[in-house]
């Protein structure tokens, strides 16, 4: 199902924050004085993983300096995927708590947190959505002193991922073949359901019963649903996994080890 629809940037002009309503690929800062934005960190520095259900809560920590000091209140920042020639935005979400929880490192620096929440049904609209998203910020000086910066920090929104995986028989005779199985599938925002990672590689790993520390005995691809296949021979008990290092859109993910009795 293609559900692209456009949230209008107006948003945040309704909050008095007409410097944020304009596409960030045909603005340049807008600012007056000697106020800077010096830090933003998006979800505590963490990537934004979504799935295809559940609402995601995380911040964005606006840290600021003037002279004069930073009016409590009046930071706001906005993170968006794709401006629009119109002055739209595909993927545009604004903080839940307007005037954020600030706190005063000086009299001259202020960090302000905000929460915000992202629904996979409603802002990546699509999954071309996934991957690096841009944060807007606006802060505002006790002088009156103010700033927008259109492109404050990056972020990366990706599609949930999830690894099975399967080792039989079990138990075995010492130096007979098995064969481990799994499937590697990732959010899509558009059916709201997990599909198959086609043409993906994923490492085959094992650990002895007794170890903490897992190496990789192979690495293969998924085929064109998502499935993984391929034999070992097992000569000691251990647990077997598969790793999917990640991609630009997709997080990293291990299966859950899978026990294999060696006899």
């Amino acid at each position: 199902m293609h559900h692209r629809t456009t949230v209008v940037a107006g948003f945040a002009g309704a909050l008095a924050l007409s410097a944020l309503t304009t596409p960030g690929a045909a603005q340049a800062d807008v600012f007056s004085g000697d106020i800077r934005i010096t830090k933003v960190v998006v979800n505590k520095g963490k990537d934004i993983v979504l799935g295809t259900t559940d609402v995601k809560t995380f911040t964005i920590a606006v840290t600021a300096t003037d002279d004069s000091g930073i009016e409590t209140g009046n930071t706001f920042p906005v993170m968006w995927h794709t401006p629009l020639p119109n002055g739209d935005y595909y993927g545009l979400v604004g903080p839940d708590d307007v005037a954020g929880k600030c706190v005063r490192q000086s009299f001259t620096k202020t960090t302000c947190t905000h929460a915000l929440k992202i629904n996979p049904r409603i802002h990546p609209q699509d999954n071309t959505t996934a991957g690096t998203w841009t944060v807007s910020a606006h802060v505002l000086a006790n002088d009156g002193d103010y700033l927008t910066k259109d492109s404050a920090a990056k972020a990366k929104v990706l599609r949930n991922s999830r690894l099975t995986v399967n080792a039989s028989p079990e138990p075995v005779k010492k130096n007979k073949t098995i064969t481990v199985t799994g499937k590697l599938t990732r959010a899509n925002w558009e059916t709201y359901k997990y599909a198959g990672y086609t043409n993906q590689a994923v490492k085959l790993q094992f650990r002895k019963k007794n170890s903490s520390t897992y190496t990789t005995l192979k690495t293969l691809k998924t085929n064109s649903t998502g499935n993984l296949k391929t034999t070992v021979k097992a000569s000691v008990d251990g647990y077997y996994r598969f790793n999917f290092e990640g991609t630009s859109t997709t997080p990293a993910v291990k299966a859950a080890g899978d026990f294999v009795d060696v006899q």
